[in-house]
């Protein structure tokens, strides 16, 4: 979802691009790649003098129970992908002037009711964890000089798709509820200021390490449930207890659906950046049909 709609944005802004793909024979405009692999880019040599790199591949947080395979399959797909396009992108004679990598809010781990921006430590448990390594994966690039940019991700809310598009089908059948006691802290932002903040961060030299890609008017589960429901004119009055959520999804239960993170984009808003969607109401409205 994500890396569609930044690709297309740049092919509007005519900036010329290269798509690394993992899968089939690459056509016009794509490069194979095999993160995998210690010599992970095919014919590398053609992102000689590129501007930039912009990497947010990583294997899906909600798709499967957290197995021992799957935390691996997660790990593998950041930050072994990571490190081995930062490492390539260090080895070239004319690296990028900029390496954008995404991360994630889940780097807070469950800190309740605090306000946290760049700033702020990291949490505890499995995806905090996994965040950390996925940033420090980036260091080889750092160290050749290039700009990195860690892309702390809230919940992107597209036009049902990624997130909205699991919780859609129950919220539209009447069913759907709070999660656990619902005052977890839930910070989002709508997919198209996740594609400008994208863009924001490309263009702006002065932005580097950490950056939340976040609205900075983060909602509670509760909150947010009650404006789904209202945007869908359906009555939301169930709730799923924490315990149950701990029986359907083990650890990613307390990591991911239970976690708060009360997050604040500091980085963006001090650059000056400006959200088209900062409510909750605005951006279900436009991710809605």
């Amino acid at each position: 979802m994500l890396g569609t709609a930044v690709r297309q944005a740049l092919i509007a802004a005519k900036t010329p691009t290269l798509q690394l793909v993992r899968w089939g024979p690459a056509a016009e405009g794509q490069l194979r790649w095999d993160p995998g692999s210690d010599h992970p880019i095919e014919n590398w040599g053609r992102i000689e003098g590129a501007i930039a790199a912009i990497h947010l591949s990583g294997a899906s947080v909600a798709a499967h129970r957290w197995t021992e395979a799957y935390r691996r399959e997660m790990t593998a797909s950041r930050v072994d992908s990571t490190r081995r396009l930062a490492t390539a992108l260090a080895g070239l004679q004319k690296p990028p002037q900029s390496f954008l990598v995404a991360s994630a809010v889940g780097i807070f781990g469950d800190r309740g009711d605090e306000v946290l921006d760049e700033s702020s430590a990291p949490g505890s448990g499995f995806l905090a964890g996994l965040c950390r390594q996925w940033e420090a994966a980036a260091e080889p690039a750092v160290q050749a000089g290039i700009r990195v940019v860690h892309l702390r991700f809230g919940v992107v809310l597209g036009p049902e798709q990624g997130a909205l598009k699991q919780m859609l089908p129950p919220f539209r059948a009447g069913l759907g509820a709070r999660l656990g006691n619902g005052r977890q802290w839930m910070s989002w932002i709508g997919l198209a200021d996740a594609v400008a903040a994208i863009l924001f961060a490309l263009d702006q030299k002065s932005l580097s390490g950490p950056v939340n890609l976040t609205a900075p008017n983060p909602v509670t589960n509760a909150e947010f449930t009650r404006a789904l429901g209202n945007q869908l004119g359906k009555p939301v009055f169930l709730s799923i207890p924490a315990f149950a959520l701990r029986l359907m999804f083990g650890q990613m239960a307390n990591d991911a659906v239970l976690s708060s993170a009360r997050v604040q984009p500091a980085k963006l808003l001090d650059a000056g950046f400006q959200f088209s969607t900062p409510e909750i109401t605005a951006a279900l409205q436009g991710a809605i049909s």
